[in-house]
């Protein structure tokens, strides 16, 4: 199965704020750019899934209408970690003792008292595995970056633990509107 992942558009946030699972809006001028980008480059007739969150979803259903799809679905278990109390906050205001804690316990600690990077593998997971339960010759994906670390380390066949490991141990070079596809 050949897994087009899209990360969606640069959301409308200050870039020193720590942000998972907040329900971000997009600028209409990013999305235009991101849609026109990424149009031409997307393969047509497949399903087409995304995380609920605005930032992905409002790509997602321009994405549908533009490019004929087979149908599209919003699924939670693709949405962006869960930083709890961190959510919204400065880094820098950020404790350091916290944050040396989820350092020295990356893949289990609960950042904000939110979720685990082990935790948010667990539901990619399961949307992954029943993604290919489905036996799709293809599909699109509009979701986050950490969101496709986790599916990328998935469908390279890596356990939970390894899974988040790696998607927790690497820093990230996913652009906002950029792909990644995933051969299997």
């Amino acid at each position: 199965m050949r897994l087009t992942l899209i990360r969606h558009p640069r959301p409308l946030v200050a870039p020193d704020l720590c942000y998972g699972s907040t329900d971000l809006a997009v600028a209409p001028e990013e999305l235009a750019r991101v849609l026109a980008e990424l149009g031409p480059t997307l393969p047509p007739g497949l399903p087409l899934f995304s995380s609920p969150l605005r930032r992905c979803a409002e790509l997602a259903t321009a994405v549908a209408a533009a490019l004929p799809c087979a149908s599209l679905a919003f699924d939670a278990r693709l949405v962006e970690i869960d930083f709890g109390a961190w959510e919204m906050r400065r880094w820098d205001d950020i404790p350091r003792a916290d944050i040396d804690a989820w350092a020295a316990d990356v893949a289990a600690y609960r950042p904000g008292g939110g979720e685990s990077v082990l935790q948010m593998a667990a539901r990619v997971a399961a949307f992954h595995d029943q993604l290919l339960r489905k036996q799709y010759t293809g599909a699109l994906l509009v979701c986050h970056a950490g969101t496709m670390r986790l599916l990328a380390a998935r469908h390279a066949g890596l356990s939970l633990e390894e899974m988040a490991l790696k998607a927790a141990c690497a820093p990230h070079q996913i652009g906002y509107g950029q792909c990644l596809v995933l051969d299997s």
